[in-house]
């Protein structure tokens, strides 16, 4: 259902034919831009209600909502809010001026934190927060996100580093939905499991 959503309102777009480029310099057949299921209040709540239902579903100890700078605050204020849970946020790099913090809000020691993503790609966002939360004394519960690619080297570095990840919308599940609904061909299902395994040096086909 919510890959369906996302197909509709393009926050997810999946272009085999003519691939996207990353900012990390990827070739890549799907495009994410969650900033736009901000403008669609349906989609939004169905999020927001679905992300605090996993929270205490999996996370039912957690006792702060931390979501990852910057594209997934609004999720993690949004979710906090619904479950009346303190709410922080962890900077990607301090903040370059006054306390120089890392984490803004009031996070104390021994704390258990749930982590908010909209996306997981490398893993690497989840990993550096959750290192972050932990030297400030705080337990990682675990983290949910909007959508997961699983890459397999992200899936294994976030269980090497105990990160436990719920995801609302998985990669597989949005290729099989696309098809489905004929957001793409039948034929395009391969190029799309094909860049997955090995996205950092995909190319398109000539």
């Amino acid at each position: 259902m919510l890959a369906e959503k996302l197909l509709n309102i393009s926050a997810i777009k999946l272009q085999p034919e003519l691939p996207f480029v990353w900012g990390n310099g990827w070739n890549s057949p799907i495009y994410n831009d969650n900033r736009r299921i901000l403008s669609y209040p349906d989609v939004r709540n169905f999020i927001k209600v679905e992300l605090a239902k996993t929270i205490l579903e999996s996370y039912s100890a957690a006792d702060v909502v931390a979501a990852v700078s910057t594209a997934a605050i609004p999720f993690g204020m949004l979710v906090a809010d619904t479950l009346g849970m303190p709410f922080v946020y962890v900077r990607s790099t301090p903040k370059d001026h006054g306390l120089e913090n890392l984490i803004e809000g009031d996070l104390k020691p021994g704390q258990r934190v749930v982590m908010v993503e909209d996306i997981v790609a490398t893993g690497g966002g989840s990993l550096k927060a959750a290192e972050t939360i932990r030297m400030a004394g705080c337990e990682v519960e675990g983290g949910v996100c909007v959508f997961n690619y699983e890459f397999p080297s992200a899936v294994k570095r976030l269980r090497d580093a105990d990160i436990h990840m719920e995801s609302l919308c998985r990669y597989d599940t949005l290729v099989e939905t696309a098809i489905d609904i004929k957001y793409i061909q039948p034929g395009d299902e391969s190029t799309l499991k094909e860049w997955r395994k090995d996205p950092a040096n995909w190319l398109p086909a000539e």
